[in-house]
């Protein structure tokens, strides 16, 4: 059984989550603050943490940090918070993905479902040098990309990022992060740079690079690779 931990002060909320989850026979553990979600946490290791940002006894980013800590466990964010730069700081502090209150219930249990498939999905494991799509090939090792039967030429630094989202399939990858990663913190707010180079590896990569299905963009956040 998914066991789930929802971290969230409002009791109406929290019944009506547990209501929905144990009837997709989820088990669910709630916590009502931040303290009792972290013991929670280490003494149920949960599959997925449902964290409400706005809670009594600390602020759900510095949750997200501790969890961050010591596992990977994916972290859905529920918050009324919908500045971009708040999405974010969430999302920078390692959460997995973020829904807008309100939200409908058919919406947050695909979500949910979308987070398990996830983790059951076996990520690349480290021997792993060759993720092939219904397009391409990357030859991680060879640092090579071969699309219908020829090469394809990347600079360095398309092939970074091309590199850094394919070996985190289906996880979103913040701007701030791939900024960082790519050209270094002093670098970190120039999403141009993003555009202009996700623009070209879509180009290069994509059959259709206005509607890619590969190098996806989660407006406001990042992108992600999904193969």
């Amino acid at each position: 059984m998914t066991r789930v931990l929802v971290v969230e002060d409002d009791p109406q909320l929290v019944r009506a989550l547990v209501i929905n989850m144990q009837a997709r026979r989820y088990g669910v553990d709630a916590a009502p603050d931040g303290a009792t979600a972290l013991r929670l946490a280490a003494a149920h290791r949960p599959d997925v943490v449902m964290l409400d940002l706005g809670l009594p006894d600390m602020d759900g980013v510095d949750v997200i940090r501790a969890l961050r800590g010591w596992t990977r466990v994916p972290i859905l964010v529920l918050s009324a918070r919908q500045a971009s730069d708040e999405k974010v700081a969430a999302l920078d502090a390692g959460a997995d993905d973020y829904v807008t209150k309100p939200f409908s219930m058919d919406e947050l249990m695909a979500r949910l479902r979308a987070a398990v498939r996830r983790t059951e999905d076996t990520p690349l494991a480290p021997e792993t040098t060759v993720v092939e799509t219904d397009g391409f090939t990357i030859d991680l090792l060879a640092k090579k990309v071969v699309r219908d039967g020829h090469d394809v030429r990347l600079t360095p630094t398309e092939w970074h990022l091309l590199e850094i989202l394919v070996t985190n399939p289906g996880r979103l990858i913040t701007q701030k992060q791939l900024l960082q990663e790519v050209w270094g913190v002093s670098q970190s707010n120039k999403t141009n740079y993003l555009r202009v180079y996700m623009a070209q590896l879509r180009r290069k990569l994509e059959a259709d690079p206005s509607h890619p299905r590969h190098l996806v963009t989660e407006p406001g956040m990042g992108y992600r690779f999904e193969g």
